[in-house]
């Protein structure tokens, strides 16, 4: 029984030790069978488990010292003896130790998985970093050696005759562009610098241009410089008609406003010239798509009530300086012109008038021509409150230029027979204004008619070859200043005054 538990003393100091301090055994000296040689060890028990239905067995006696003097191991060791209850205590911290480096083991792997992620990620920013950087390097170096070459040009020579508008306030980079989109130079850069070389730059004038497609730069700005390439310029004249007409007494014509269109329009010199004609304007005007015309919506009723188409559109080009592309249809070009006419219109405050006059804004168009055939500058405001007075009062108009309107042949003075015939614009056969504009009035014309002078005049009459003009109310002093017209040579005494 001794032997037993010696033995089981020793195993159980033996399993301490290596649990509690993990010491080599040379820590302990040279074991000699049943002790160290340079450990000393005073401590002589080791308490021993008692399983609580087990009483602890008695000591067993000390053994007799050994020779040569050396304190003998005294150490006694009793096996404890363990109940199940024990067992299970012990074995809980194992399996909770095998919990703890279990989940220690799950923490440490995902970590590890996200430092891989994350290096994978900056691995991928750092691709895409380089190649954006490359990318710009390349790029630039691209843009270096194209900065550093001349631009590109065609080396010509022209192509066919290309229509370009000029812009108000175009500089030359932007008309560069043009031409660059119209295919006429190969490159904004080679035309600006062109340009640049050309002192004329300074001199184009808003408008549209005709020049050779497929031009070198220099010969570009050579044409738009030169007058010749200007095409689709227009003047209208204060008081012309779309239609020509010719003078009564040397017969040479007097172009209407159409010809004078057809004229503009022609592109190109020799075989190659282009051009709309007269008889082709003439039919689109006449159309009856008011829209593709470009009629404003406060002069539709008026053109749908006239009596005559090719006439429908009197009135409507206004006079002034135009500018329209000439490479459009006979109708597009009507479109342009009649709709920058009415914003010219607009722009006197003709929408607005009439709260003297009672007159709409087409009517008031048309009273507009009538003082412009009639009347010098200095007295349309008078020849305006003669109107509306002889409408306020329904007198007839009787102007002698309502009377020549829809003659092919014309004069001052008319005869009994051009004042008798019927027509939707005679003012001696009818009462009121004319159906349409008898000529494309000036702006001070419809200024003037938007705001009469105040007076109570009913009659007017030129009296002398300076154009000197007299106004009066009075119907017996109207008659003594047409005998003074007369004898003044103004009014041919064969024929009759006219009776203004």
């Amino acid at each position: 029984m001794t032997d037993r538990w010696a033995r089981a003393e020793e195993l159980f100091r033996q399993r301490e030790a290596d649990r509690r301090y993990r010491r080599d055994d040379r820590a302990w000296g040279e074991y000699d069978g049943d002790q160290y040689d340079d450990y000393d060890d005073d401590t002589t028990v080791i308490p021993r488990y008692v399983d609580d239905e087990e009483e602890p067995e008695p000591a067993p006696p000390p053994p007799a010292p050994r020779r040569g003097g050396q304190r003998p191991r005294t150490t006694r060791v009793e096996e404890p003896r363990r109940s199940k209850r024990a067992e299970s205590k012990r074995a809980r911290p194992e399996r909770s130790g095998r919990s703890q480096r279990g989940k220690r083991s799950r923490v440490a792997s995902r970590k590890a998985a996200e430092r891989k992620k994350r290096r994978r990620n900056l691995w991928f920013v750092a691709g895409v970093f380089i190649l954006l950087f490359a990318g710009a390097v390349i790029f630039a170096g691209m843009k270096l050696v194209a900065s550093m070459a001349p631009p590109k040009d065609f080396a010509g020579p022209g192509g066919p005759l290309v229509v370009v508008q000029v812009h108000p306030g175009d500089t030359s980079q932007q008309i560069a562009s043009t031409m660059v989109e119209r295919g006429v130079v190969a490159s904004s850069g080679a035309f600006f610098q062109a340009a640049v070389r050309n002192s004329n730059m300074n001199t184009v004038q808003p408008g549209f241009y005709a020049i050779p497609s497929q031009s070198p730069a220099a010969e570009a700005v050579s044409a738009l410089v030169s007058k010749s390439s200007r095409v689709g310029n227009l003047v209208v004249s204060e008081g012309r008609l779309l239609h020509d007409q010719h003078d009564m007494s040397t017969g040479g014509r007097y172009d209407g406003i159409y010809r004078k269109i057809a004229e503009a329009s022609c592109i190109g010199t020799g075989t190659n010239q282009k051009c709309v004609s007269y008889e082709q304007l003439d039919a689109a005007g006449a159309s009856l798509d008011l829209a593709a015309l470009g009629v404003p919506a406060w002069a539709i009723q008026g053109v749908k009530d006239c009596p005559d188409r090719t006439r429908q559109l009197e009135g409507l080009i206004a006079a002034g300086t135009w500018d329209f592309d000439p490479s459009g249809t006979p109708a597009e070009i009507l479109r342009q012109l009649v709709t920058a006419s009415a914003k010219s219109y607009e722009s006197t405050g003709l929408l607005q008038s009439g709260a003297d006059t009672k007159l709409t804004p087409y009517q008031t168009l048309v009273a507009a021509s009538l003082v412009e055939r009639e009347a010098k500058p200095q007295d349309m405001g008078k020849v305006a409150r003669v109107i509306v007075n002889r409408l306020r009062v329904d007198q007839m108009l009787q102007f002698d230029s309502t009377v020549n309107y829809t003659l092919d042949r014309t004069e001052v003075a008319t005869t009994d027979a051009d004042r008798a015939q019927e027509t939707a614009w005679n003012t001696y056969a009818m009462r009121g204004l004319p159906k349409t504009p008898i000529a494309a009035p000036s702006l001070n014309a419809l200024r003037a008619m938007e705001n009469p002078e105040q007076g109570p005049w009913l009659y007017f009459v030129t009296v002398d070859k300076q154009g000197t003009t007299l106004f009066t109310d009075d119907y017996q002093e109207h008659l003594r200043l047409i005998a003074r017209a007369q004898r003044s040579g103004i009014l041919d005494s064969s024929k009759d005054s006219g009776g203004r």
